[in-house]
């Protein structure tokens, strides 16, 4: 124990004389880590950034706009623009199996909102109360829609965070009322804000109950009867949410007389593929800037290899006139391991703890929206303990083993 303490004494010594050079040699390992730790990091940063944007719209939310008719012979109709109507909703409702929650939507832009302190425009939604099972409406204060209030048409409304800087400046909402086009509704509920930095357009709108929006502000417009803006609905398995879609055009096709499987008659937006092709682009990315990483600590490891190498040249005497005093193979090859093995390590030391640092300086900043913090991922991390403990053995034992394998007659006899 006492003779593997002096030999680590002796290699420290020997760094501590060429602090240049030790400097330089570490300066290549401590880099690569930290950049490996910190680029998978920043790209942590971005994919949960982007997951939490995407949940500010809903969990599993899947949309279905009408698209066009297809072309069939003999038919009017052929190419134009169809609209989803309040019956393809209760179809939807009644007949598909796959869905945990469903939801038409009419959307209003043009209904004038007048209150006692101010008036603004924005849009206006008539939903179904499972709308906030689908799509993200957090309630600040009140309450959200309840069957009865859409069933009996009441006339309530759940306003947007942002709209209250327009007609509740500084005012309790609810209890109040409002004018949508000069009819008098009672404001139940104020949603909380959504988002980070509220960009997002559900805090610029009204919710009202579907059947009072059918009933006093219906779409307009040529064959828009009964229509309904679209569809919002989430499915009863994330995994199957394909055969929720094909579900649901299968229905609305059979009641619009066409071939469900035409591209053209359908519209959608599927946010869990989205996310689904965010997390690849993300793993290819995350992939990319590991294998950066890897390669710019392999070159700092080959740096110590070199480095090591020189250290055994310059030191050919020393190493003869040791071994001609009774050092043993083992001690030589103990002194030079050491040294290539410490110089691996603090430096990988050191670039993970600048890495960590410098995340959790980032981590007091405010984070633009669409980003998070980035945080060192534990799989990156045990890539470079993996890396940082091969690149040791490897700087440390070749140049080690060529020390010691050194015959003492021909180390004393070099120049």
């Amino acid at each position: 124990m006492r003779a593997l303490a002096d030999i680590i004494r002796q290699s420290l010594a020997t760094l501590w004389a060429h602090k240049l050079r030790s400097f330089l040699t570490m300066f290549g390992i401590a880099w690569g880590v930290g950049s490996l730790l910190l680029l998978v990091g920043l790209g942590e940063g971005f994919r949960s950034g982007q997951a939490k944007q995407l949940a500010t719209l809903g969990q599993d939310i899947m949309f279905v706009f009408p698209g066009r008719i297809p072309a069939i012979a003999g038919s009017l109709e052929s190419g134009q623009v169809y609209h989803f109507t309040y019956e393809d909703y209760q179809a939807i409702k009644g007949e598909a199996h796959s869905l945990r929650a469903v939801s038409p939507v009419i959307n209003r832009e043009d209904i004038r909102t007048v209150s006692d302190y101010g008036s603004t425009s924005g849009q206006v939604f008539g939903v179904v109360p499972d709308y906030s099972q689908i799509r993200t409406v957090p309630i600040g204060t009140g309450r959200w829609f309840n069957d009865e209030d859409n069933l009996q048409r009441r006339r309530v409304a759940v306003v947007g965070w942002e709209l209250l800087k327009n007609v509740f400046p500084g005012r309790p909402a609810v209890g109040s009322t409002i004018l949508l086009n000069e009819i008098r509704f009672d404001v139940i509920g104020v949603l909380a804000k959504v988002g980070q930095d509220g960009n997002n357009g559900t805090n610029a709108r009204i919710f009202i109950p579907l059947e009072t929006m059918r009933d006093l502000f219906p779409l307009t417009g040529e064959n828009a009867e009964n229509a309904i803006s679209f569809i919002n609905y989430r499915p009863l398995n994330k995994a199957e949410h394909l055969t929720s879609k094909q579900e649901i055009h299968a229905i609305i096709a059979r009641r619009h007389r066409f071939d469900p499987r035409l591209e053209d008659a359908f519209e959608d937006w599927d946010t869990i593929e989205n996310s689904k092709r965010v997390d690849r682009i993300f793993d290819a990315m995350d992939s990319f800037l590991g294998v950066v990483g890897l390669v710019t600590l392999g070159l700092g490891a080959i740096g110590i290899v070199n480095i090591m190498l020189v250290s055994v040249t310059e030191r050919t005497k020393e190493i003869g006139l040791r071994k001609a005093l009774g050092a043993s193979y083992r001690n030589i090859l103990t002194q030079f391991f050491i040294e290539g093995m410490f110089l691996t390590v603090l430096s990988g030391g050191i670039g993970l703890l600048l890495a960590a640092g410098f995340m959790t300086l980032l981590a007091q900043l405010p984070s633009p929206e669409g980003f998070d913090t980035p945080r060192i991922v534990p799989a990156s991390a045990a890539a470079a303990i993996v890396s940082l403990a091969v690149a040791g053995i490897a700087a440390g034992l070749y140049p080690a083993r060529k020390a010691a394998l050194m015959a003492p007659v021909e180390a004393l006899r070099q120049e």
